[in-house]
């Protein structure tokens, strides 16, 4: 004797499954290397500085994949992340210390899938690989605190 359900749930099923790989297709996608660089205090973000921003770069033989200002940000892709690290120091140097250049991973996920509100999911450092730190250890420092803590006991 076969367990037989009936059909709408064997559509509920599949059409649960069909919503879950629609909006777990924007992480296939990946992420681009970019640079986004953000006004500081007394700074503005413009067209103009973006103008400056692609001229210096083309220039250098960085040319962007794509630069997109969104609102007080610019946002610039790169096909690779030593073109990425390349940029940063480029448009740091041109733009001084009045703007935030960062590095950043943006995703790739194309312009339909986002308008139909299908976002990646964003993994923590954990995920990513971690975070290395380094520590700096002042010696003479903790040499002394040592001895006096010795000569204390």
């Amino acid at each position: 004797m076969m367990n037989q359900y009936p059909g709408w749930k064997y559509a509920l099923v599949l059409i649960v499954l069909v919503v879950g790989v629609f909006f777990a297709l924007p992480n296939l996608y990946g992420e681009d290397p970019a640079v986004q660089i953000s006004p500081g205090r007394g700074a503005e973000m413009n067209d103009a500085v973006q103008t400056q921003v692609e001229d210096r770069l083309a220039k250098l033989g960085l040319t962007p994949l794509s630069a997109a200002l969104d609102g007080e940000q610019l946002l610039l892709r790169f096909s690779d992340v030593e073109k990425q690290l390349k940029a940063q120091d480029a448009v740091r140097e041109l733009l001084g210390r009045r703007y935030v250049v960062a590095l950043n991973l943006a995703p790739a996920t194309p312009e339909w899938l986002l308008s139909a509100g299908a976002l990646p999911m964003y993994r923590g450092l954990d995920l990513r690989g971690g975070v290395h730190f380094l520590m700096e250890v002042d010696m003479d420092g903790a040499i002394r605190q040592a001895e006096s803590r010795y000569a204390g006991d």
